[in-house]
């Protein structure tokens, strides 16, 4: 038998008053591949990866895994799988070895299992010389490594893993990804929840959900081939790349579009001819098609153009060139330095990105930036306006999106929204007003007497968002914004960013997404708490092209010139 997990007349209901997480779901997943399984938030992945693991019981139908029924054999199918949850299913207060301790007891592997298996994960993953480290402590990406190494300390015969690489910067994705096909070799399923398209690419099969319906099942090439003579480049844009952006995703021909550099990449629908009602001036290039683009094109497209969030935002007015200004900054948290001496001008109305590696000290400058963190050296500015002299003023300025969610979990998305708005210094009918205006622009009325800690993904980003907004400052901080969403929640995201760019609204955004990081005017490269390239995404692709590579992609810059780097010193 090539099956390993069999899904026949899948049903699972949470209650009868809410519509079926899954429903006639019917799946066979063979051995011994890489399953990808994709799909917009709240579309039933996490649900479907935890039914499979046993942890909870179908409504209806069946799922056996190696023939064992995941109701009556329970027991039997946890010995066969390992399951790693999306929020780490680590314990942040203890070290790493007390980790590996724990899982090890709770998998009944002792003696010399145990010292046999630690070795080969701790080599496997890279942590031999982290085994001290609380997992708190740990970067991103060793989280993951830390993940996958308790994950694996029983060999399992299905490895599920719940989006493992969210949240990770390129190198290490790119090293989880070189783990896993050693684990194929080695005989293992694995299935890989993810909300990356280009991971889903790399996987032998994929099962595509949507609103709990399975929409496909099969050869991720072979749902990209439907896609071939759909997709086009855009170059030698004269004028704002962003306006036309808007403009062509208002065309009915046009069903999904994002900004590549200087360039714009759009893909049209099925036997539209090259956009010939449109602008005669606009040189389109045939390009291969990405999985991203089937991925579109089975829900029915992108969001379209345009940002309400955007058209009721005001113009920023003023003469500032330079609204976002740091000079020398450092930070020094006792004997590390995390952020040493770095010099950024932002213009206005600039989309300005920051890049690097899990703990490049990109957070650290944000924050400084933002004045939540005192340098220890080195002077910021917002509007010419000193942070450490008159930091009030300055914040008053700004709107800013944390990493893990500014949110606070125990409270309702309304109270947020209040709360958020007091903050702000808004009261009476101006604060009543700013959070009637957010509730409508967000789509967030039916979700307002829930915690935000229950709401889905997507719209916990949104309302993040919302509260960053609420007085429509003129500096806008966002720090990893679309980090697990879907495309088509990430495309919403960047239409109100595109939107309020065009108001001169200046934004500074960092993101481990590659794809995401072609929107931005600049980027400044930023490893070991230094700038090491500062260029547009053009310059920088060009400046790694070779025989080898004559098109690389940001994620093939930003690689190369970390390892550059390391390889200097």
């Amino acid at each position: 038998m090539n099956e390993i997990v069999s899904i026949k007349g899948l049903l699972k209901q949470f209650s009868r008053a809410t519509p079926p997480a899954l429903k006639d779901i019917n799946v066979s997943i063979p051995k011994g591949k890489i399953v990808g399984l994709v799909g917009p938030d709240g579309a039933g992945k996490t649900t479907l990866i935890r039914l499979i693991a046993g942890l909870l019981t179908p409504t209806k139908g069946t799922i056996t895994v190696e023939g064992y029924d995941t109701i009556k054999d329970a027991e039997e199918i946890h010995l066969l799988t390992s399951y790693m949850p999306q929020k780490f299913g680590l314990y942040e207060d203890l070290t790493v070895m007390q980790n590996l301790n724990l899982y090890a007891d709770l998998r009944n592997v002792l003696g010399q299992e145990k010292t046999a298996v630690y070795e080969k994960n701790l080599h496997f993953t890279g942590l031999k010389n982290f085994t001290g480290f609380l997992a708190k402590n740990l970067s991103g990406g060793m989280k993951q490594k830390l993940g996958l190494a308790c994950a694996l300390i029983k060999r399992p015969n299905l490895l599920l893993l719940d989006e493992p690489s969210v949240g990770v910067d390129p190198i290490s994705r790119r090293e989880l990804w070189e783990m896993v096909k050693i684990l194929i070799e080695d005989g293992i399923t694995v299935i890989w929840s993810t909300a990356y398209l280009e991971e889903a690419e790399r996987c032998d099969t994929v099962l595509l959900l949507n609103n709990g319906e399975l929409l496909y099942q099969g050869d991720p090439k072979a749902l990209t081939d439907k896609m071939i003579g759909r997709s086009f480049e855009i170059t030698d844009i004269e004028g704002d790349k962003r306006q036309l952006l808007f403009k062509l995703l208002k065309d009915k021909n046009v069903i999904d579009g994002v900004i590549r550099g200087r360039d714009l990449r759009i893909v049209l629908k099925e036997n539209t001819k090259a956009l010939a009602d449109m602008q005669s001036n606009i040189y389109l290039k045939s390009v291969p098609p990405r999985f991203e683009d089937a991925f579109i094109d089975i829900l029915g497209g992108g969001p379209g153009g345009g940002s309400e969030l955007a058209e009721r935002a005001p113009i920023v007015k003023g003469e500032v060139k330079t609204p976002i200004l740091a000079r020398e900054l450092t930070k020094i948290f006792g004997s590390y330095t995390a952020v040493n001496k770095i010099d950024i001008e932002v213009r206005k109305g600039e989309i300005f990105g920051l890049l690097g590696p899990n703990g490049a000290g990109k957070t650290t400058t944000f924050k400084m930036l933002c004045g939540l963190l005192t340098p220890t050296l080195g002077d910021a500015f917002i509007y010419d306006v000193d942070l450490k002299k008159a930091p009030s003023e300055a914040r008053a300025r700004i709107g800013y999106m944390a990493q893990k969610f500014s949110l606070y979990g125990n409270l309702s998305v309304k109270q947020n929204l209040d709360f958020f708005a007091g903050i702000y210094n808004l009261k009476h009918s101006k604060k009543q007003a700013a959070v009637d205006e957010m509730i409508e622009v967000f789509g967030l009325k039916e979700y307002l007497s829930v915690s935000s800690e229950m709401l889905p993904l997507g719209y916990k980003q949104r309302l993040s968002l919302a509260c960053a907004n609420m007085h429509h400052p003129e500096v806008l901080f966002l720090d990893e914004p679309t980090s697990g969403v879907d495309p088509v929640t990430r495309r919403e995201f960047w239409n109100h960013i595109n939107g309020l760019v065009a108001k001169g609204v200046t934004i500074m955004v960092t993101t481990h997404f590659m794809e995401e990081a072609e929107y931005c005017d600049r980027i400044a490269l930023i490893y070991k708490g230094k700038i090491i390239n500062m260029n547009t995404p053009n310059n920088l692709k060009d400046q790694v092209k070779s025989e080898e590579n004559s098109n690389p992609t940001l994620e093939d810059a930003f690689i190369n010139m970390i390892e550059a780097y390391d390889r200097s010193k």
